[in-house]
């Protein structure tokens, strides 16, 4: 595995203006994460966390990320505005936002453009601090033209706080209806509200952030990109596969980021399913060549190595 190794600039919070009133909601998710030691903990709130992790997390990695951002599948409208009431109750704003600043990502990766790049401004920015500026809050209207027809998506895009408030209210909802009349099962509405909602979305953003800041730090490079993007295991895990990101970064059209069966894509595979159910089709796969371009640069990465591991044997040889 290699490391990237990046300078952290001094004081950014300090240079930018700051949006005060993203910070706070930030903030009181994390603070509210500590209502656990008050409501403690029961096994269905526990299976509810986890649901709602992966049901949100695929609203972000299918939705938002690889159909809005990418279209590296198609759907028909009424899907497609289930994708992003998924993705927008994983309240990361709503999918017109998203998609366009991830495209500008796309096109700037690593440069000063890049809203969130770890390279330029350290991990902590492009880990959280770039979305919680004023300078990002604007939609980029001319890097999504295609989206910007559909009325839904806009109102979406506008209410971005409606669909994660709705999912908080269902859950205290169903926490005290759960209590009320399966008394054993231990939990009620305020357990429900604070392990569904609060401790879910915290581990949710931080699942997602890890995609734009530690895949850009650890881990292997196949393809040579102009990006420092690397392919992570445990952001892959972590993310329902998006830590294969320097595959991802060579080949962005693709909906299957793992390009290799040993690599884990559990968003691949949910979309596979979906297709097989006709719900989603015209899962763009990468072209023998791009696999062809993989191998040849890992071979000349292992001569490389090989040739610096004759190096140091040989020098070590010279001092004995």
């Amino acid at each position: 595995m290699s490391i990237n190794r990046i300078p952290t600039p001094p004081g950014w919070w300090l240079e930018e203006d700051i949006d005060y009133l993203s910070l706070t909601q930030f903030l009181i998710l994390h603070v509210a994460c500590l209502l656990v030691f008050v409501t403690g903990v029961s096994v269905i709130a526990v299976i509810t966390c986890v649901t709602l992790y992966v049901v949100r997390l695929f609203g972000i990695t299918a939705g938002y990320h690889r159909y809005f951002s990418h279209r590296s599948f198609q759907t028909g409208r009424v899907f497609q505005f289930v994708l992003a009431l998924l993705g927008a109750s994983a309240y990361e704003k709503g999918p017109l936002w998203w998609a366009a600043h991830h495209r500008s990502h796309h096109l700037h990766a690593d440069t000063d453009a890049d809203a969130h790049s770890p390279l330029t401004r350290g991990f902590w920015w492009s880990h959280c601090g770039w979305f919680l500026c004023r300078r990002n809050n604007a939609i980029k209207v001319e890097m999504v033209p295609n989206l910007m027809k559909y009325g839904e998506l806009k109102f979406l895009d506008k209410y971005f706080v409606l669909p994660p408030l709705l999912l908080a209210a269902s859950v205290f909802v169903f926490g005290n209806v759960v209590a009320r009349y399966a008394p054993w099962t231990n939990t009620n509405g305020l357990q429900m509200l604070v392990w569904g909602f609060f401790v879910n979305t915290v581990l949710v953003h931080h699942g997602t952030f890890t995609a734009t800041s530690l895949a850009h730090m650890f881990g292997k490079r196949r393809f040579r990109t102009q990006d420092t993007s690397r392919n992570n295991l445990l952001v892959a895990l972590l993310t329902l596969g998006e830590g294969w990101h320097n595959n991802h970064h060579y080949y962005p059209a693709s909906e299957r980021q793992g390009f290799y069966w040993w690599e884990i894509d559990m968003t691949h595979y949910i979309l596979q399913g979906l297709a097989y159910l006709g719900i989603v089709w015209d899962l763009k796969r990468p072209p023998l060549r791009v696999y062809a371009t993989g191998r040849t640069h890992e071979v000349s990465r292992e001569r490389e190595l090989a040739k610096i591991v004759l190096v140091v044997r040989s020098r070590l040889g010279s001092v004995r």
